[in-house]
């Protein structure tokens, strides 16, 4: 299906706009173009932070490396029946996420290709692979492992951005690996952050470079102040960026997985990111599991908000539903690798 041919100029506009009926049409139009390509199905990923070590010191991030916090590493059979526990509830695919944790890469991510070979051999569920910046052969492993998916974010395509973000971070690795995970068969997930001092016209660029590279699952989060970071004074932005932005990719690229994630706003902001045009639900998370999240990193964790039962309430509300697993691969296979 073909998307709605937006110019840079177009987006700016949108972006800018304050006109409550020109965003309200925005958000029906993208709604409608979900609809007919998923029908009444929202997807849903099972989100296991197996690892909150990382060796990186991003400005915006609560585990950056310099942060004195407490952090955990799971072990593979941990990782394991989390995510055992998150198939049996419903999700459709599992997203595997660490920081980059110096340990697996030493040991050149042995753990993490066995985690994802387990989980594609027992319960034959899709697995999205979240290791941060690897090398080529690493990638090929997690390819041959069974990976479906690679996920790895600029946050921005501003470069001089990119730079006060991504503390000592080079930004032409960061789009080479995942290129190259493109190149190797996988499909690849791009993601932006909101609030963080981008302009109109640096969304706009980040939106049409989503679509250059072949992103098949774009995503945009707003900025959520972190404990300890250097950026933990700024204020998390109003919401309606990120709702245009949704919405936005959906018009531009109507086949693609774009994210509500619960990891912003928990539960209480799923509603209105299906509404903008999400048809995929991220950040599902066991309670009392251990786990962390990213953004909000005990949001509606412990006490249970972040099920797949309370999201399919939700959904249910509002006409919808939580696709089969076997929805997923079929839109997987068919509609994201043509």
């Amino acid at each position: 299906m073909n998307g709605v041919h937006y110019t840079k100029n177009d987006i700016i506009h949108i972006l800018k706009s304050d006109d409550p009926a020109e965003t309200n049409e925005l958000f029906i139009r993208a709604r409608k173009m979900r609809e007919q390509v998923c029908g009444d199905r929202i997807f849903a990923y099972g989100f296991v932070y197996f690892s909150t070590y990382c060796r990186n010191d991003c400005n915006f991030c609560f585990f950056r490396n310099s942060n004195d916090i407490e952090r955990y590493r799971k072990s593979k059979n941990e990782a394991l029946a989390l995510s055992k526990a998150l198939i049996d509830s419903g999700v459709n695919a599992i997203d595997l996420t660490t920081g980059e944790d110096p340990l697996y890469h030493n040991e050149d991510f042995k753990t993490f290709c066995e985690i994802i070979s387990e989980i594609k051999h027992t319960y034959n569920v899709p697995v999205m692979a979240s290791p941060g910046v690897v090398d080529h052969a690493t990638i090929n492993a997690l390819r041959d492992a069974g990976a479906d998916w690679y996920a790895l974010y600029q946050e921005t395509h501003n470069r001089d951005l990119f730079k006060k973000l991504r503390k000592g971070q080079s930004y032409d690795e960061r789009m080479e690996t995942k290129l190259y995970a493109k190149e190797q068969g996988m499909l690849i997930e791009e993601g932006i952050l909101a609030g963080v001092g981008e302009s109109a016209e640096d969304i706009a660029d980040s939106l049409l470079t989503m679509g250059k590279i072949g992103a098949r699952q774009v995503r945009i989060m707003s900025f959520v102040p972190q404990k300890g970071s250097p950026m933990e004074n700024i204020q998390t932005p109003d919401r309606e960026e990120e709702l245009k932005v949704i919405a936005l990719m959906r018009c531009l690229y109507p086949e693609a997985l774009i994210p509500a994630s619960l990891d912003v706003d928990g539960i209480d902001g799923l509603k209105e990111r299906i509404q903008a045009g999400a048809n995929l639900i991220t950040s599902i998370i066991p309670p009392e599991s251990g786990l962390m999240g990213v953004a909000n990193s005990t949001m509606d964790v412990d006490n249970g908000g972040r099920t797949i039962h309370e999201a399919a309430q939700i959904l249910n509300d509002m006409g919808l539903r939580i696709a089969t697993k076997e929805e997923y691969i079929h839109y997987m296979n068919e509609v994201l690798r043509k």
